[in-house]
């Protein structure tokens, strides 16, 4: 099971393309007693946006077998960051310039999928995030 320290490592090992920014994030935040999992993993949805951006096919085929084995394989927290930390920022139109969210739907897999639709679900229709 995948959990809240060993969340990083497994998506780094993933993609190791994203391993320089996560050891800049790292460096800023090594003197703090609670590492804020959920900016490291903002960091990784505008890394993942800009592999769509230009379109590194191979690269976001693993971060999103990686996004799929944190829904599948990770302790509540895990899921739940993966879910709000990772979907939900790649969904905002916000960190888009070149890019639609949609765009994304093609690399998604089933549970991913179903998290995603939550996320829609919620900002939409206001319906509460819950595990199935």
């Amino acid at each position: 099971m995948i959990d809240r320290e060993g969340m990083m490592r497994a998506i780094v090992a993933a993609c190791p393309d994203f391993a320089a920014s996560y050891e800049l994030f790292m460096a800023e935040w090594k003197d703090e007693p609670q590492i804020p999992h959920y900016v490291a993993l903002g960091d990784f949805s505008r890394h993942i946006i800009s592999l769509l951006e230009t379109g590194d096919r191979q690269q976001l085929l693993a971060a999103f077998e990686m996004i799929e084995r944190l829904h599948t394989d990770g302790d509540q927290y895990v899921r739940e960051a993966a879910t709000i930390g990772i979907l939900e920022n790649l969904q905002n139109t916000n960190l888009h310039s070149n890019t639609e969210p949609e765009q994304f739907l093609e690399f998604l897999h089933p549970v991913s999928l179903r998290y995603w639709q939550k996320v829609e679900d919620f900002w939409n229709k206001g319906i509460i995030i819950t595990e199935d």
